[in-house]
């Protein structure tokens, strides 16, 4: 990637009208520096490039040529178990995984069967209220509202009325544990 450097910053010089001269009093870069990089006989640093790339107005991207940023956003394939459909949020089996949940509303108080696993997980509430069963605690959660727990102890969850939930996880097979700060902390 480096070897096409020096032709991309001679064509832009040659371009702008600009001479090597002209160029040197502009960046602070001596001549023989400037020429010897145009020519591939200098290695193009960052201390070097920075400010070319300000004089010229491009981004450093394009004087070393880097190919353009692929698409960021993740595309994975939601998946329905149980009624629950989940949408990943990650890409990478293996260390943290991210999810968004959609649990249908239900009729009934009878709460899904409690299960435990290896790992450690963090929940986030979106809309909807969701009903979720920590050992022999039950708790509803609103929108705007958090839990994290160990997944050995039993756990479960399920709308806790006729309304859809929606609702992120971030799991950790490996008992990863998420560090969430309500408020900052005083010094």
């Amino acid at each position: 990637m480096l070897d096409g450097v020096g032709p991309r910053l001679r064509a832009l010089r040659k371009q702008r009208g600009l001479t090597l001269s002209g160029l040197g009093e502009t960046t602070g870069i001596s001549l023989s520096t400037l020429s010897r990089l145009e020519s591939g006989r200098r290695k193009p640093t960052l201390e070097l490039l920075l400010p070319l790339a300000r004089a010229y107005d491009v981004p450093l991207d394009d004087l070393v040529g880097a190919p353009p940023a692929g698409d960021p956003r993740v595309r994975m394939r939601p998946f329905t178990r149980h009624g629950t459909t989940y949408i990943p949020l990650t890409r990478h089996l293996g260390g943290l995984q991210a999810y968004k949940h959609i649990l249908p509303g239900r009729d009934g108080d009878t709460p899904p069967e409690q299960r435990v696993h290896e790992g450690y997980e963090w929940l986030y509430v979106l809309s909807g209220r969701l009903r979720m069963r920590l050992g022999e605690h039950d708790f509803v959660l609103g929108p705007g509202e958090a839990a994290e727990f160990d997944t050995r102890t039993p756990h479960s969850w399920c709308s806790a009325g006729p309304e859809t939930v929606e609702f992120l996880s971030i799991f950790g097979a490996q008992g990863e544990r998420m560090h969430v700060r309500a408020r900052p902390s005083r010094r």
